[in-house]
Order: structure tokens, then sequence, then C-alpha cells
């Protein structure tokens, strides 16, 4: 939706009552044309990317995976038909990075494998662990086309030049003895299905295996190139960016997610030239969203109205709505 232009100062509205009455009042109070609705006419429609940032903020892709958003400054960029991102809908939108600081932990990345890159039946890897130990990342599984044999991988991570994570492996065993390379240990079928693309998101090449991050993360999927690779204890942080790519300043401190420009639709409203910010409630850790919760942490929290009709919601930690509840792991202890 467009915002009045004529607020002289914020309002402190609890979120039920700012959809429901208060907002909906004060919108078509407003001037003439400054609301539109989901039947906006034709020619009213804006479409483009959504300008993005984050700044500490852990980003739950599914009900097992949380990324670690230490930064970001890219934009939301519609996808097929949509003709503007919808957060209802993580498929009507990628996230396209221009520079970012972003940490995943190792069990964080099994999950990742086990429960989408290889969650598949009759996968030909299962039970996926991995560790880091020294800097270097081990990763131990199942051969499930081989009889559940174990096998198990160590090596060093770094970028590929067109912008992937290159896992070089520097030992590579099955039942604990060591075989002579990749192929040797997947066998001609799998290391045929890694070859051929028919495993989304992971290539093999002699002994390093090729992680593209725009496949085999959940959605909303990202866009971007990783550009540099450093272990912190149990954490992978990438570096993501490319030529001419420039920090941006920070919109404003704290823990938040910032959207600017274009058009962006949240439950029934759609906002155009979009000024919205996510804010923290609890500034003391990261801001913990999910965005098939974001509806509860909004419901939670309250929202603002700025005097140049910008909408500052203050959200509560999707962790802090349901404590007692802790996700599943797919990194076993091996």
């Amino acid at each position: 939706m467009q915002f009045a232009r004529k607020l002289v100062s914020p309002l402190h509205i609890s979120l039920p009552h700012l959809i429901s009455r208060a907002l909906f009042v004060l919108l078509c109070a407003a001037l003439p044309g400054t609301v539109a609705s989901q039947n906006s006419p034709a020619n009213d429609k804006q479409e483009g990317a959504v300008q993005a940032q984050m700044r500490n903020v852990m980003f739950h892709l599914s009900e097992t995976v949380v990324v670690e958003i230490r930064s970001l400054d890219g934009e939301l960029v519609p996808l097929g038909k949509n003709e503007f991102p919808v957060f209802d809908d993580k498929e009507s939108f990628n996230l396209r990075i221009n520079t970012a600081e972003i940490a995943i932990d190792s069990s964080n990345l099994a999950n990742v494998l086990n429960s989408y890159v290889f969650a598949r039946p009759h996968s030909p890897l299962t039970d996926l662990f991995i560790r880091i130990e020294k800097g270097r990342l081990e990763l131990k599984g199942k051969l499930h086309d081989k009889g559940d044999i174990p096998f198990e991988t160590e090596g060093v991570l770094a970028p590929t030049a067109d912008g992937k994570l290159r896992l070089h492996s520097t030992k590579i065993k099955a039942m604990h003895v060591p075989v002579k390379g990749l192929m040797d240990l997947f066998g001609v079928d799998l290391g045929s299905l890694i070859k051929e693309g028919k495993v989304p998101g992971v290539q093999a090449q002699e002994d390093d295996l090729i992680l593209d991050l725009e496949q085999i993360l959940p959605p909303p999927h990202i866009e971007g190139k990783v550009i540099s690779v450093r272990i912190e204890g149990d954490r992978i942080i990438q570096m993501f960016g490319g030529s001419g790519a420039q920090p941006v300043k920070n919109i404003r401190t704290g823990n938040y997610m910032a959207y600017k420009n274009n058009r962006l639709r949240f439950g029934k409203l759609i906002m155009n030239d979009s000024d919205l910010i996510l804010i923290d409630m609890d500034p003391s850790d990261p801001l913990d969203f999910f965005l098939d919760h974001y509806k509860e942490q909004l419901s939670a929290g309250y929202a603002k109205i700025t005097p140049d009709s910008g909408l500052r919601m203050f959200i509560k930690d999707f962790n802090k709505l349901h404590p007692a509840k802790a996700p599943p792991s797919n990194n076993k202890t091996k």
C-alpha cells in the first residue's frame, strides 16, 4: 500500500489494530489516490526489484536450516509472473546479493545436505555428518546404493572462479580404508549423477566437490558470488561480492531487515514505494527471523508509521515465540 504523506508524528499502534482498524481508517482518510489495494488499476502497477539490507539476522531457510546474516546489501527480485516480491510466497522472489557476510555452522550445512540436496527417496548418500576441525572440513556419511558403506572425506574450502564453494579433498576413506579419489569412492553411478548435474547444486571435479549455494539452499534462493571463505570455530564465513560491488551505509543501528523502493506484498497489504523496516524488539541478540512464520512475529510486536509514511515494525524473535521448541538437527554425532 502507498501511505499518506501528511502525517505529523509517528503513531504507536499495536499490530492487530494497525491492520484491522487504525491503519485502514488512517489510509482511507488520506489524500485521494494514496491507497493501493489488491485491485489496483493496471496503470498504477510498479515493477522491479526491492532494495534489501540486513544486519545481524539469524535467517531460517527451513525448519532445519538457519544461516547467520551478519550483513547483506542486495535486492529482492520477483520471479516468473510475479510483478513484485510476496512475503507469503518465498518462491515469488530471489535474494540477489551485492555484498554480504554470511555464516553457516557445520550442523546447518549437514541439514542442508540431508534435508534438501540428498533428501529424495533412495538418495545415493545418507546420514551425512559434518565437522570442522582445525580449519578443515570433515564430511562423513553412508553410500546408500553400496549397502550403506560408511565413507569420510577431509578437505579445505575455497571459492571457485565463478563464485561457488569448492571442497578440495585431501583424505578419502571407505570403511576406514583409504581410497584413491572421489570417483573410486562414489563409483560410476553416483559419479555420473554428480558429473551430469543430476544432483542439484553439486558437481565433482577430480577430488573436489563443488557446491553451488544458489541451488543447494532452500528458497528464497540466493543469487550471488562467494569471493572468500574463512573458518571461525564451527562456522564457515562466506563473503559475497563482485566487480565494483561496494558496501552500503547502514540504514540504522541494531538488528534489522530493511526493504526500500518498488512494490512489496505482505499478507493482505501491498506497499508501493516500499519503506519497510523490521526491527528486533530485543537488540541484545541477533534478530531471529523465519519467513514461514513472519505473521506470528509481527503479531507479537508493534508498529509505527513515520512522518514520511514509512512503516517500522518491531518484531519478536522467532525463537522466543515458542522457546521450548528447538529445531531438529540432522548432523548426527558419529
